[in-house]
């Protein structure tokens, strides 16, 4: 689902009233560990943390007009989602994850490629997210992503 919003405020205040904290935490969490050089906005109609293009000119390969995305949450129909690039490209930090997940939900892992969904929005693992947002620099990202996805 998307939602009309210019800034991540005005995201959250559009979602679903039940859902507000568990973003807001999820925002907060993310914002609060993720390395220097990524910043906030509205990207793909959720709220996004990219490589701005001061810092990167090419953009997105997909688009180049677009800044380099990292992280995204959202709340769509049916769920809470985290997307994380990094794991989509990175298998040793997907086996990080995975292996770290069980210790914070006893419920089973709900992922996509870089989807991370929560269906219970009281189960979702903030401390985790919070270390993943830390697991990879800007610097780090863009040469995954020069190595690992823009040549595809």
């Amino acid at each position: 689902m998307q939602y009309k919003a210019n800034t991540p405020d005005e995201y959250i205040k559009a979602i679903p009233k039940e859902r507000q904290p568990a973003m807001s935490a999820l925002r907060k969490v993310i914002k609060d560990n993720l390395p220097k050089g990524f910043s906030e906005e509205i990207n793909y109609g959720m709220i996004g943390y990219v490589v701005p293009h001061k810092i990167y000119p090419d953009g997105y390969h997909c688009n180049p007009k677009l800044p380099l995305p990292f992280m995204n949450i959202a709340s769509q129909k049916n769920f809470i989602a985290v997307y994380h690039s990094g794991i989509y490209a990175d298998k040793e930090l997907m086996n990080w994850f995975v292996g770290e997940y069980p210790k914070y939900v006893k419920t089973k892992l709900d992922m996509g490629k870089s989807c991370i969904r929560f269906k219970k929005i009281d189960q979702i693992p903030i401390k985790l997210i919070g270390e993943l947002a830390t697991k990879l620099t800007v610097q780090e990202w863009i040469t995954m992503y020069e190595s690992n996805v823009k040549k595809k």
